[in-house]
């Protein structure tokens, strides 16, 4: 994909990504883990390899942001922006493009969880998913639905 309105270019996230990856997930401000051990190098493996896709957006040359869906679970797995370069659009660019790749292969809703009261519920409202309830660990769990065909 070519650069987007901030300058950065989307691509599909390689192996040797990784390390940045879990870098911009450790720097969050919010939705931090609680163990970062809870998320593993296999994790993003699956996501790249597997039964996921995962893109990044990278500016100047370095990773700023990245976005995970899962296609067996027809879900957002992972959407970070580095916190120096949010609210530039990255992530509302990752996450239509993940939306994007889960719609091709089949999916009529896809899920997403977040914690609540942060900037991440309000992203989702704003970019149209509904919440739907709360997942066993107390997020909101958001859904959106396919839009009809034209």
């Amino acid at each position: 994909m070519g650069p987007n309105r901030a300058g950065a270019a989307l691509r599909e996230a390689r192996l040797s990504d990784i390390p940045r990856l879990e870098t911009i997930r450790a720097a969050v401000r919010e939705n931090r883990l609680s163990d970062p051990r809870l998320v593993t190098p296999r994790d993003y493996e699956e996501h790249i390899l597997g039964a996921g896709r995962t893109w990044v957006c990278e500016h100047d040359g370095q990773i700023v942001g990245f976005a995970a869906a899962n296609r067996d679970g027809r879900s957002i797995w992972a959407l970070f922006v580095d916190p120096a370069h949010e609210r530039r659009g990255i992530g509302r660019q990752l996450l239509d493009r993940a939306v994007e790749w889960l719609w091709s292969t089949g999916a009529n809703a896809i899920e997403l969880g977040t914690a609540p009261g942060t900037r991440a519920e309000r992203f989702y409202l704003a970019a149209g998913w509904a919440p739907e309830g709360h997942t066993s660990r107390g997020e909101i769990l958001f859904r959106l639905a396919r839009p009809p065909a034209p």
